[in-house]
């Protein structure tokens, strides 16, 4: 049975940094395209930053520069370092899998491209 399971969110005020894990079982993590998604109250959900198998990283333009996308395969954990935290930034972040094989990026397919959900960790960023 796949699980993901995100932590690290919380509240913090603007400029603050927050690192969010994401401890996923049930698959073959090393073979996973992995996405960080976030959605904001009355708001589409939103690909924030996504890592392939290959190690390969996109960012969302609005996070690029302050956020880091990293995995750590021999525990399969997924990261998300988030620093100079933004108000806008405030969201439910959630993390998704695909299995895509060797390469596959996910980053282009959007949520509708993604199998595995886990069910969210609440940043709240004040000013």
């Amino acid at each position: 049975q796949v699980q993901l399971v995100e932590s690290g969110g919380g509240s913090v005020q603007a400029g603050g940094s927050l690192r969010l894990s994401c401890v996923a079982s049930g698959y073959s993590f090393n073979m996973a395209c992995m996405v960080w998604f976030r959605q904001a109250p009355g708001k589409e959900r939103e690909a924030v930053a996504g890592i392939d198998s290959d190690g390969t990283t996109n960012y969302a333009d609005s996070v690029k520069d302050r956020f880091t996308i990293s995995k750590d395969n021999a525990q399969n954990t997924l990261y998300l370092q988030m620093n100079s935290l933004k108000p806008e930034d405030t969201a439910m972040y959630y993390c998704a899998a695909v299995i895509g094989g060797a390469g596959y990026n996910c980053w282009l397919g959007g949520a509708s491209g993604m199998d595995y959900w886990g069910k969210g960790t609440q940043v709240t960023v004040s000013s």
